[in-house]
């Protein structure tokens, strides 16, 4: 009887222990932003993968409304709210791992930009939007929300 105990005892420990670690198969979930001030839905859109704001530490504004999107050059887009907003798009499979080809959008100063994803080896994605060359960019590591 102890035997049986401790065999399945084994195989629950195992199991918790796989079931914990990341899955770094695919973006498509929900991320915590570097700066832990929203999070980041990445989903299927066609063929590619793209990303909504589906929660914000701070969503309304200092007179109480839904933040939107001011700093848009587009005068016209000024009045969309932040929460909600496609952030990420046209990400694909990259040939060496991770996911290319996309842009993000950066509501704090209206500006699009190249990007490119891919998991670090603890499981965060790493998210780097670049001018020209990613040489020339920015990365945030963002966590997955369980």
């Amino acid at each position: 009887m102890t035997r049986n105990f401790l065999a399945a005892f084994a195989a629950l420990a195992l199991a918790l222990v796989g079931g914990a670690r990341a899955d770094t198969s695919s973006p498509v979930g929900i991320w915590l932003t570097e700066a832990q001030t929203a999070h980041v839905e990445i989903a299927p859109c066609g063929q590619a993968l793209c990303g909504s704001i589906v929660w914000l530490k701070e969503p309304l504004d200092a007179a109480g409304t839904p933040k939107r999107d001011v700093n848009n050059p587009d005068e016209t887009r000024r009045a969309r709210a932040l929460l909600g907003m496609n952030l990420l798009e046209g990400f694909v499979p990259a040939s060496g791992g991770g996911w290319d080809s996309g842009t993000i959008y950066n509501p704090e100063d209206g500006k699009t930009y190249k990007c490119v994803m891919a998991f670090e080896d603890d499981g965060r994605l790493k998210v780097r939007g670049y001018v020209g060359v990613p040489l020339l960019g920015k990365t945030q590591l963002w966590t997955r929300v369980r």
